[in-house]
């Protein structure tokens, strides 16, 4: 893969910085069902028309912009919804460098699979140490999002705050 920070982190679950127009020919031999790309488009190094070569494949595309500088809630909670519709299919999950998406990740699997810490913290120990703003909105994201119900591991599609 050309894309910066790869990370396979479960059979079903791949991260990555930018994908290229050669990496997105490969998600199909890799049975990848659906991308969610967290970068802006406007990004540097976005790939211009990335959602019609990954359509292209057969392959379902979400794209939740996260302004870098000002991560929200509302962003994550619309993350944990698309990956609660997408359960049971493999999906690729990027952004510029696999910055926001292994932030992201790590929330998902803090807060929707309830796995410990020392387990959720990959990839994103491996690939950054989060600046203060990720900091404080990953402290704002474990402290305020709470699962609506018990039952709801491995689906966390509604969150009261």
């Amino acid at each position: 893969m050309d894309a910066e920070n790869t990370h396979q982190i479960y059979d079903w679950l791949w991260t990555s910085g930018q994908l290229s127009e050669r990496d997105i020919d490969t998600l199909p031999a890799l049975g990848i069902e659906a991308v969610i790309n967290l970068a802006l488009p406007t990004s540097t190094n976005a790939l211009p028309g990335e959602a019609e070569l990954i359509t292209n494949h057969g392959i379902a595309y979400f794209q939740i912009p996260v302004v870098w500088e000002a991560p929200t809630i509302e962003d994550l909670t619309t993350f944990f919804k698309i990956m609660a519709a997408l359960k049971g299919k493999k999906v690729w999950i990027h952004c510029a460098k696999n910055m926001r998406v292994s932030a992201f990740l790590y929330l998902y699997r803090r807060l929707c699979l309830s796995e410990p810490e020392e387990v959720a913290v990959y990839p994103m120990a491996e690939v950054w140490v989060p600046n203060e703003i990720w900091r404080s909105f990953i402290a704002r994201a474990l402290r305020t999002l709470k699962p609506s119900g018990s039952g709801l591991q491995g689906r966390c599609s509604l969150f009261f705050f």
